[in-house]
């Protein structure tokens, strides 16, 4: 394990998976206060603050023995996910799907954040790695966690918002595997069902919205 190159690729990825996560976390909080729940406002889990959203088993220490237990080629982490209290919402059902939506939206939006900045660096003559690594280590971070999250299986946010479309017998049944969800989930993964059924092509799928958003910017500074 080349030492030097693993303090580089953590440097570059630390500011992208620091707000990722943060503004992910966040925006689950805001939603649901906007519908009806304090819960997260009242805890103080609304910040920005990375500290209040990091999960030391899942933010640094899971991902950190995945890096060097297959040399970088699978990594996997999570944050501390944000209370929320479904029942205090003005209309559960409905408004579970924005609450679960607003994370991945906001993981969509600061990747297309990224990506002008990468299109700007580029198109003003920076030559500068370390910051057009971060901007596309901050596109990809960000594509990852919108496209793993809309997995739709409880407890991702894809499986809440399943839940929250569904009718009423066909949501309580796909709700109840909630507590294995993640086992059933981390099973998919290894097993490279998730990441070549799903991540790859809705992940394809948003680098080619992002390219068609930005192709304005690009023959601008072209």
């Amino acid at each position: 394990m080349d030492i030097s190159n693993l303090i580089q690729t953590v440097l570059i990825y630390a500011l992208p998976v620091l707000f990722a996560i943060t503004v992910h976390e966040a925006a689950h909080g805001y939603a649901a206060r906007h519908f009806g729940d304090n819960t997260a406002y009242m805890m103080g889990r609304i910040t920005l603050n990375p500290i209040k959203h990091i999960d030391p088993v899942g933010t640094i220490l899971m991902p950190l023995l995945l890096y060097f237990a297959t040399s970088g080629a699978f990594l996997f982490g999570y944050a501390k996910p944000v209370p929320v209290n479904f029942g205090n919402l003005r209309n559960p059902k409905k408004h579970m799907v924005w609450v679960a939506l607003a994370g991945p939206a906001s993981n969509f939006i600061q990747a297309i954040g990224w990506a002008i900045l990468l299109v700007a660096l580029v198109g003003s003559g920076v030559e500068e790695r370390f910051f057009i690594e971060m901007a596309r280590a901050g596109v990809l971070v960000n594509l990852v966690m919108w496209a793993f999250n809309l997995f739709p299986l409880p407890p991702l946010d894809g499986g809440r918002i399943l839940v929250g479309l569904l009718p009423w017998k066909q949501a309580h049944m796909v709700s109840r595997i909630e507590p294995w969800g993640f086992f059933i989930v981390m099973g998919l993964v290894i097993a490279g069902v998730v990441g070549t059924l799903w991540l790859r092509p809705l992940m394809s799928l948003g680098y080619g919205v992002i390219q068609f958003l930005l192709t304005p910017l690009t023959a601008l500074l072209r």
